[in-house]
């Protein structure tokens, strides 16, 4: 078992989360998660109201006695969504761990603190995750340029990022953005952090609340299939690439404004993708790790995998490198 400031932090077992992903993070991925003793994330504005977020929680205590956690993703609009009244579900329902991301957790944590709730929060720089760290939250969730998702604007890979954040936070740090396997997970640990978040692997597991064509259709991706959209606008998305997003980027390009492609990118047609299985119907986000994605396991095969594999690569090749001859890497 790999026991780092994470799993002793968060209290799992295994140093892995499955980050939010909005019409993906429903119970019966979460509940799949928790009992192979990683750490699930229920999406709170999956949930059309605080009251159907109240309902998942329990659906998912259902599935499992194993500790969950739910995303709530904070972003700007022009008729945000009541944050106030799901975090005071989450609170009301027992959570004790909250992913936060999108704008700054600080409104948050004096009331999610106040109720005993460890705060992950998901930020794209260094600066802005010390920022957080400053803050108080529990931990840091730092998402590199290879993410699905927004991967923010400093365009740097996890390679960099993960180890320019390791030297300022002292906090429990998970590395995001384009881990899939054993090899990411060792490798993530190497440049600092205690463990790692994946979302677009999780998709591709049975229990994935999506249709199974899109899961296909994950499998066969090489990682240079997804679009970057937004770019122009300063609100990158990566996405996976399609006559949808392909268009959306031409528009941008040629100096279209959001109001051009708020049709393409409504979040009803891609909620239709997951449901319906047609890849073509709409924007849905994806990571460059598909092309390291082969199969569509169990969430439990998934997780055992990923552990045993990580520490195979560590006790044997590794620690083979240090006065000893190389074996053989193991199949990620």
């Amino acid at each position: 078992m790999l026991t780092t400031a994470f799993t002793e932090t968060f209290g799992v077992r295994h140093p892995i989360v499955q980050g939010g992903m909005q019409w993906v993070g429903r119970a019966e991925l979460v509940a799949a998660v928790a009992n192979a003793g990683a750490l699930g994330m229920i999406t709170a504005l999956t949930q059309p109201t605080p009251e159907d977020l109240a309902k998942e929680i329990a659906r998912t205590r259902e599935l499992t006695d194993q500790p969950f956690g739910v995303n709530l993703t904070i972003l700007p609009a022009i008729t945000p969504p009541p944050y106030e009244e799901y975090r005071q579900v989450i609170i009301d329902s027992g959570i004790k761990i909250v992913e936060t991301a999108g704008s700054s957790p600080a409104p948050h944590l004096p009331d999610f603190h106040a109720a005993g709730v460890k705060v992950l929060h998901k930020c794209t720089s260094v600066r802005h995750a010390v920022k957080a760290q400053d803050l108080g939250v529990d931990g840091i969730s730092i998402d590199g340029f290879e993410c699905a998702g927004h991967p923010g604007e400093d365009d740097i890979p996890g390679l960099v990022l993960i180890a320019a954040a390791a030297e300022q936070i002292t906090i429990p740090m998970i590395a995001s953005g384009g881990f899939g396997d054993g090899r990411g997970l060792v490798a993530a640990l190497a440049l600092g952090a205690d463990g790692i978040n994946m979302g677009t692997r999780f998709m591709c597991t049975e229990e994935s609340p999506i249709h199974h064509t899109i899961k296909e259709a994950i499998v066969a991706a090489k990682e240079t299939d997804t679009e970057l959209i937004f770019r122009p606008l300063r609100n990158t998305a990566r996405v996976a690439s399609n006559t949808v997003s392909r268009e959306v980027v031409e528009i941008l390009s040629r100096g279209g404004q959001f109001e051009d492609v708020r049709e393409l990118v409504a979040g009803a047609r891609g909620r239709l993708v997951y449901e319906n299985g047609d890849p073509e119907a709409g924007i849905w986000s994806v990571g460059t790790v598909q092309g390291i994605i082969h199969d569509i396991p169990t969430a439990g095969e998934l997780v055992e995998r990923i552990v045993a594999d990580a520490e195979s690569l560590i006790s044997e090749r590794l620690a083979g490198l240090i006065g000893g001859r190389a074996t053989q890497t193991v199949n990620a």
